[in-house]
């Protein structure tokens, strides 16, 4: 083993012009000896042709200040003194043998530029308490063997390296999007929300489509834009499990069951009526409304879908409510940098009496503040089951722009009648994409390598976690 010490030292090397002056002398030296040469004097117009302009120049000045030449009353140049010691000469000559000189010389010469200094690294090398010619061989664990028989007094062991990273350990990871999710649900307790059940990623027609007041003609209801399913093409009407149940003669809630399934024919009846001829003071659409569209299956398209079933359900007890749903949605979209034919929906519903349009503007803004958008603006905007409607728009610093972020509106009474609920209550409805806050949140410009097969799992694995009102 050997120890080293590092030394440093300043070095002053010769430029070019500095290594020309300690070989032929300094230019103050040859203006010198070009006048002391001239018997009569030397005109200053002839100094540039006998030492060069670069000495003429340098040289003359340096001369008259050491007082090595003066000028007589016609302009002439004399020598002052017989001889002169070429000063500079001899500094540099010095400074090229040994590197160094006292520290005022050092200073005049770098301003002259003709040396540079420059630092010298050099180890010096000695041997060490442990020097050895040859590599010492270190155990590295202690073994009973080596405790029995004493051996271990007389081995060298390797020392324990405590600052030395561990073997990974593989492990799951939070994908960033259910890290949004998690901080988009806790903002939903903190505001007394309730969880829906979404997980029924198949509905029929009526629950996602006529439920809402959507026509069966509408474009959103076409092949290109919906997923259908094929097999089966359709699905039951609402409510036909508590038909089947109340038909069995040994069920001891035969009575109730009756009850529900009468309360399901009636909205089914209700819906037909307020889109075929109009129906609670609309005029509906004016059309023949079929049964089998209403009951084709489809991937839904929007998680709206559960809350027109989760309100039904309160209209048998109507009362203030607050609900959220946060799942997978499907849409026949061609897929691109921001556009997948699945994505997450985030969405909130309130039910209550005396409701307002500046009630849910006054809403939206205390929501998004809880994730850190402040500036809001509301535009208006068209939904088949809500009127009015509102787009929202942030203004995104990072961006520096209004960036949509959402849809928001209070939910017709074409879709709230039908299901028993009272005619003055109202209830807001709000959603936005799961996936465009976490997109901004990790920096993330494709969709595709947030969701899908293209997702880097490093990405995953080493994400931090994500707060909604911070930066």
């Amino acid at each position: 083993m050997v120890v080293y010490e590092t030394l440093e030292k300043d070095e002053a090397n010769l430029t070019p012009e500095g290594a020309q002056i300690a070989a032929h002398g300094s230019h103050e030296a040859k203006v010198f000896e070009a006048v002391l040469k001239a018997v009569e004097g030397l005109q200053i117009d002839r100094l540039p042709g006998l030492v060069g302009k670069e000495s003429a120049k340098v040289g003359q000045g340096k001369a008259f200040k050491e007082g090595w030449v003066k000028k007589d009353k016609k302009g002439i140049l004399i020598a002052n003194v017989d001889s002169i010691i070429d000063t500079t000469q001899e500094q540099l000559r010095e400074i090229a043998t040994s590197k160094t000189h006292s520290p005022s010389v050092l200073a005049d010469l770098r301003k002259r530029k003709l040396i540079l200094m420059g630092k010298v690294i050099s180890y010096k090398i000695t041997k060490g308490p442990k020097y050895a010619r040859e590599i010492p061989n270190e155990e590295t664990d202690l073994t009973y063997e080596m405790l029995a028989s004493d051996t271990w007094k007389h081995l060298a062991f390797k020392p324990y390296n405590f600052k030395a990273l561990g073997v990974p350990i593989p492990c799951g990871a939070v994908h960033p999007l259910n890290k949004v999710r998690h901080e988009f649900r806790q903002i939903f307790f903190e505001m007394g929300f309730e969880e829906m059940p979404t997980n029924r990623f198949v509905e029929t027609g009526f629950w996602n489509f006529d439920a809402l007041f959507v026509p069966q003609q509408h474009p959103a209801r076409d092949l290109q834009d919906t997923f259908y399913i094929s097999d089966p093409l359709v699905g039951d009407k609402p409510g036909m499990h508590a038909t089947k149940s109340a038909a069995r003669k040994d069920d001891p809630v035969t009575s109730s069951e009756e009850c529900r399934g009468d309360e399901y024919r009636r909205y089914w009846d209700d819906i037909k009526s307020v889109h075929e001829t109009g129906k609670f003071g609309s005029i509906g659409y004016r059309y023949p409304w079929r049964e089998e569209e209403a009951k084709r299956l489809v991937l839904r398209t929007h998680t709206t879908a559960i809350s027109a079933e989760v309100l039904h359900r309160l209209a048998a007890d109507p009362r203030p409510a607050r609900y959220f749903s946060i799942d997978r949605v499907f849409r026949n979209e061609t897929v691109d940098a921001t556009h997948l034919a699945e994505f997450h929906q985030v969405e909130g519903v309130i039910a209550d009496f005396g409701l307002t349009l500046g009630g849910l503007i006054g809403f939206m803004e205390a929501f998004f503040a809880k994730m850190g958008v402040h500036n809001l603006r509301f535009k208006p905007a068209y939904n088949p089951y809500t009127e009015p409607s509102m787009e929202i728009f942030g203004w995104h610093e990072g961006l520096a722009r209004w960036v949509e972020i959402g849809n928001s509106g209070m939910f017709r009474p074409e879709m709230l009648e039908p299901m028993g609920l009272p005619k003055d209550m109202r209830v807001y409805g709000w959603g936005l994409s799961l996936e465009r806050p976490t997109m901004i949140k990790y920096g993330v410009k494709n969709i595709r390598e947030l969701l899908g097969h293209r997702v880097d799992l490093s990405f995953v694995e080493h994400n931090p976690a994500v707060r909604l009102e911070r930066d």
